[in-house]
């Protein structure tokens, strides 16, 4: 087995791919042997250390995979041998075979490809917590999505136009125009322009019904006061905190002084929501997000839903991988194949 490790705390350069044996897989369970394992930011943090629940130095991160199951443990059908399987993985997904519960397995959409399969279980699942499950977007809403050319802000994309509502996105100008093509009906350049100030002039000064927040820290506070009446925000990350490739402490920790509080009394006063999402923190709810999963699955079996992906690094060029995702060049997912 290959896998890539995170030795210490620090930049790209500290990925280092081991060998090891493989596993086995024990009792209801079956092991998978990766064709593309999704990269997410919480995997940069990890790498920065940065996220508090990553395991222990050195340590195998990676939440989500898409392979083929050849071999299953006891008290599992021996058909499910040869399948072709997307899963959430409890970290560990950095590498060339995962064992994990064979309820965490959905077979992929035929005609899907591994790298595209890796794509789908945390952005999707995390869009659709938000959007769906809590959110409950409608025709008719306006969503304001930050970071829109991400992974997650594809996924939220196509979940809101698959729902009649209106997005306006957040990005670099340079991704406007691929962002209009794909429906984005107003984009905000973050790096010029108040999301705040623009966000209520395309509203007419109404203000948003949802936003996604993955920056966390003083912007979180700005998008809250976006909203309008009944409108909610889902927190979802803390970009903000980690501005270059290193673990940088102070800019850390002002970025957590500088997120808001919500009081009880401001929220009924203003009937206005406020959302944490953190998908690490989902595991007891395995088989409400397996029915999530199965859902957004048959989406895209149905052409309703089509995953991102902007690049597949190799294994062996992992550094690289989460330099690109830091440097904000992507466009859609980014994966690792073995």
């Amino acid at each position: 087995m290959r896998a890539i490790v995170i030795p210490r705390a620090g930049a790209p350069e500290v990925l280092t791919l081991r060998d090891s044996p493989d596993p086995s897989p024990g009792p209801g369970e079956v092991r998978v042997r990766v064709r593309a394992s999704g990269v997410n930011f919480a995997d940069i943090m990890a790498r920065m250390g940065l996220y508090p629940d990553a395991p222990p130095m050195p340590c195998v991160v990676g939440y989500e995979v898409a392979g083929e199951v050849d071999a299953v443990g006891e008290g599992v059908d021996a058909a499910t041998i040869g399948a072709r399987v997307l899963a959430l993985v409890r970290f560990g997904g950095y590498s060339d075979v995962v064992v994990l519960p064979a309820e965490q397995i959905v077979a992929m959409p035929a005609g899907l490809s591994f790298e595209a399969a890796a794509a789908v279980p945390v952005n999707y699942l995390t869009a659709w917590v938000m959007l769906v499950h809590l959110g409950a977007v409608r025709a008719g809403d306006t969503v304001l999505v930050h970071a829109a050319a991400g992974g997650v802000g594809q996924a939220a994309l196509q979940i809101c136009k698959s729902r009649g509502a209106r997005v306006i996105g957040t990005a670099s100008a340079g991704k406007h125009e691929r962002l209009r093509a794909l429906g984005v009906s107003a984009c905000i350049d973050y790096h010029s322009e108040d999301f705040e100030a623009r966000a209520r002039e395309l509203t007419d000064g109404r203000g948003v019904d949802i936003v996604l927040d993955a920056l966390g820290g003083a912007a979180l506070r700005k998008s809250y006061r976006c909203l309008a009446p009944l409108g909610r925000v889902f927190a979802f990350g803390a970009s903000s905190l980690a501005p270059g490739q290193k673990r940088q402490l102070l800019p850390a920790l002002r970025g957590l002084l500088s997120m808001p509080r919500f009081g009880a009394v401001d929220l009924m006063n203003d009937n206005r929501g406020v959302f944490g999402v953190n998908m690490g923190h989902l595991w007891g709810e395995g088989p409400r997000l397996r029915a999530m999963l199965e859902e957004i699955v048959g989406q895209i079996a149905a052409g309703v839903f089509t995953p991102v992906v902007d690049r597949a690094f190799p294994f062996a060029e992992a550094a690289a991988a989460h330099a690109y995702i830091q440097a904000h060049k992507n466009f859609g997912k980014v994966v690792l194949t073995p």
